[in-house]
């Protein structure tokens, strides 16, 4: 009887229309709609690269080999087991262009690929011609196709002449889409397409270039992906094979993704939970509204639970109602920016409609609802008889019951272990859960505290009324001073924490760059040509340093006799990894532990590690690693730890071994070039005309590349970040239209009292100003600290504040709160 009464009551009150809960709405709406949109455009990624897992790997199945081709059995193997292969090699080098007597140098990740390429997908060529009409060339060159980029660049148009190393092509047209676009991975040039045979025929590609190659399988169909990757790894044990296959063709750009959603899904969470703020102000000056109705509902004989229950279901219904709105607006924004996203992506999305993101974004909703509604409603049992026309939501217990108080808890736990299970990444959920937290703790202490320095200062003012109107507003209990503090502050904390990690992050990258960082890496020097590379830049006044190094490259498959990923998963075991030798230590690397071996030494292997890897890994002196060098396996004991600044942007190796134990290997050497910055196109353009085959990578313009990606991920941050203090601004207008009543009562006894028109408004202008400054300052304490934390701690980078950002929220946080009192303007 008791519930049916509450649903008949609830269905009563809802009858007079969403008067006092456009805020409620508004708040759960745009937060869920966030969280739902995000969850949509990381669903459209990741079905277009499942669609298109095949055609981004360039096949069913890849095998990639680093620095050396596949041999004769692998290759029989493979024209076995597949009805089609195809070999694509990929490496860096340099397209050089001369005209007018000068020469133009560019950097390029180039693809030299067979007759076969592609197995899947189609490469579209501007102007439109096929692959290999493109590749024929013109004027008895070989053709080649290049990424926009680089044309421009370089200032090529179609029929101008290119040469790689020591090979001249034709440019034939323009790279506009390439199928296996992912498969490449980071690259710090555009791509360029060519015949490896054009290649080959000039020896562009020498012995100890670092290069990869990679086989692309056409397997028959219903062929089982991973008895196939068993059985290659098997027959193949020790060569340094890698595989890949359709399954996860996308490889670390899926990965990618699927983080990067994570993270901003919980940015959203973070706007939720400053809705959450808002929500909660919504339901308690709605209820405050609704005390004497409850209190004649109560002198009627309505239990406690009735009254609950009525309401309950009353916010329930609108919760309901919040949540499609949402739904609706995270469905609708996606599909409708569609074209717009998927052109400006350089991966495949396929837009519909996915109920997974449309399910967590409502359950987040629905629980933050309930989290923040059942403190309010939990107080209408503070409403007696006794107690009617007076003030009862204001007074009694403070607290909610312990029942409800449990509820709160459980429904807190319930959201954060919805989080992780989404998100997949407990570490920065517990983060973020902790971030949000201490960031509402701190905004709620600092909202006592402004109300107690109001107070205190209040008091004793004299001669200005309309301050100290403004501070007895602001100390006054149960006014607008926490609510306006918590949503603004909290918006405004996550803004001012995206603002020092980003400044931070762009400081890392480029401070002090001439003096730390090196102008040049040059990669690709044959044995053959390091004496006369160095003889050139030693006479060089405007030169300051030169390193070299001989450099391989290998993958570190055993660790004392075990498989090394069944150790430890860490960086240094994925993938292959520079390696080095050395008959003396490095300068600079200081040696931690253990003994450097000497000058002629020729026993077994032996091998210097990076100390840190070495610790995270649990490696130690004496320990044995087996790492497969151009399919050879070197099995050598860790002699010594040495301390390595990977940071410094100088030639730095995890490993290095004694020379006997890469006697003979095929190699070739790298070298950093420390040198005046007028100085870098000579030495840039001597290097390039002695020994074509070199690869220079400008250090600045790698710098440039990784700020454009941060770029990327800064503003999509930012976006996640503006949409909070969206929210937060919603939230202030709702506390501004529930405190609208009490303010137009204040506004007639200050005037009956003789107060201007011009006094009241600078009072109230005076009061959200202040408001908006507390607020300001506490965020970007708030910020300040959570900059620091994922800096020192995720990033680990050194940490300053960044003043400029710091300033901007906290007049940000005034202005917003100022604005905000414009709307009080018209009190007569």
């Amino acid at each position: 009887m008791s519930a049916r009464l509450a649903a008949r009551l609830a269905r009563r009150e809802l009858r007079g229309g969403l008067r006092g809960f456009r805020i409620f709405l508004a708040c759960l709406a745009l937060g869920v709609a966030a969280i739902a949109a995000v969850g949509m455009v990381r669903s459209a990624i990741q079905s277009g690269l499942e669609r298109e897992s095949a055609a981004m790997l360039g096949g069913d199945a890849e095998i990639e080999l680093t620095y050396r081709y596949a041999n004769d059995e692998e290759r029989a193997w493979m024209r076995a087991t597949a009805s089609t292969v195809s070999e694509v090699v990929d490496f860096r080098g340099m397209a050089v262009v001369e005209r007018n007597g000068e020469t133009e140098r560019g950097l390029t990740q180039i693809r030299a690929v067979d007759d076969a390429y592609p197995l899947v997908g189609q490469v579209r060529l501007e102007p439109e011609m096929p692959l290999d009409r493109a590749f024929a060339g013109a004027d008895g060159l070989p053709g080649i196709v290049m990424e926009r980029a680089l044309s421009d660049r370089l200032a090529l148009a179609p029929g101008d002449r290119v040469r790689l190393g020591m090979q001249e092509f034709v440019l034939m047209a323009v790279l506009a889409r390439y199928p296996d676009s992912a498969a490449g991975g980071f690259g710090l040039g555009p791509r360029s397409l060519v015949l490896a045979r054009d290649l080959e025929a000039r020896g562009s590609l020498a012995e100890g270039t670092l290069f990869s190659s990679h086989y692309r399988l056409d397997l028959p169909g219903g062929a089982d992906l991973q008895s196939l990757e068993d059985e290659a790894e098997t027959r193949f044990e020790g060569s340094g094979l890698r595989w890949r296959d359709a399954r996860r063709g996308a490889g670390g750009t899926e990965r990618f993704v699927d983080r990067l959603g994570s993270f901003l899904v919980l940015i959203g969470l973070s706007g939720l939970a400053v809705g959450g703020v808002g929500i909660s102000a919504a339901v308690r000056a709605y209820l405050a509204g609704k005390t004497e109705t409850i209190a004649t509902l109560r002198t009627l004989g309505a239990a406690r639970a009735t009254i609950f229950l009525t309401y309950f279901l009353q916010i329930g219904a609108l919760t309901l109602l919040g949540l499609a709105i949402g739904l609706v607006l995270g469905v609708l924004a996606p599909l409708a920016l569609a074209p717009l996203i998927t052109a400006r992506l350089p991966i495949p999305a396929e837009f519909a409609v996915y109920p997974r993101p449309l399910i967590e974004a409502a359950l987040y909703g629905a629980l933050v609802a309930m989290i923040f509604t059942l403190w309010p409603l939990a107080r209408t049992e503070n409403v007696r008889a006794a107690t009617l026309f007076r003030d009862a939501m204001g007074a009694g217990r403070a607290l909610p019951r312990r029942r409800y108080m449990g509820a709160i808890a459980a429904l807190l736990a319930v959201l954060l272990g919805a989080a992780v299970l989404f998100s997949g990444t407990w570490r920065l959920t517990l983060s973020t859960a902790g971030g949000i937290a201490g960031a509402l703790v701190l905004l709620s202490l600092a909202a006592l505290g402004v109300q107690a320095l109001a107070q205190r200062f209040g008091r004793g003012l004299r001669g200005r009324p309309g301050l100290r109107l403004a501070l007895g507003a602001i100390g006054k209990r149960g006014g607008e001073t926490g609510s306006v503090v918590l949503s603004l502050g909290l918006g405004l904390s996550v803004l001012a924490s995206v603002g020092q990690i980003d400044g931070n992050l762009r400081r890392a990258i480029a401070d002090d760059l001439p003096e730390v960082a090196p102008a040049y890496f040059f990669l690709d020097i044959q044995p053959d040509q390091i004496e006369g590379f160095r003889a050139r830049l030693d006479g060089d006044a405007q030169v300051s340093r030169t390193d070299s190094a001989p450099m391989l490259r290998g993958i570190i498959s055993e660790i004392n006799g075990r498989p090394a990923r069944e150790v430890a998963d860490h960086w240094v075991l994925h993938g292959d990894r520079g390696l080095t030798y050395s008959a003396a230590p490095p300068d600079g690397e200081d040696i931690v532990a253990g003994d450097w071996w000497a000058e002629d030494y020729t026993g077994p292997p032996l091998v210097s590690f990076a100390e840190e890897g070495a610790m995270e890994i649990g490696l130690g002196l004496g320990d044995e690693i087996t790492v497969n060098v151009l399919g050879r396996d070197v099995t050598a004991t860790i002699a010594n730890l040495r301390r390595v600044d990977f940071g410094s942007a100088a030639i730095a190796f995890v490993m290095s071994m004694n020379p006997g134990a890469l006697a003979g290997a095929p190699h070739s050497w790298i070298a950093t070039v420390y040198a005046e910055e007028e100085a870098e196109a000579a030495i840039l353009r001597d290097l390039a005309r002695r020994y074509p085959n070199i690869t220079a990578i400008r250090v600045r313009d790698a710098i440039d590349q990784v700020t454009r990606v941060i770029d990327g991920i800064a503003a999509a941050t930012r976006y996640g970040a503006a949409a909070t203090l969206l929210t937060g601004f919603l939230v202030l207008i709702g506390a501004a239209a529930a405190g609208e009543r009490s303010r137009t009562y204040e506004a007639a006894i200050l005037k009956t009292l003789g107060a201007s028109r011009a006094r009241i408004l600078a009072s109230f202008a005076l009061r959200a100003a202040l408001l908006g400054a507390a607020a300001g300052l506490v965020a970007l304490g708030a910020g300040i600290l959570g900059g620091w934390a994922v800096s020192y701690f995720v990033m680990e980078t050194e940490f300053s504040v960044i003043w400029s950002s710091a300033i901007g929220i906290v007049l940000g946080g005034a202005w917003r709160a100022f604005w905000r009192a414009s709307a009080l303007r018209g009190v007569r």
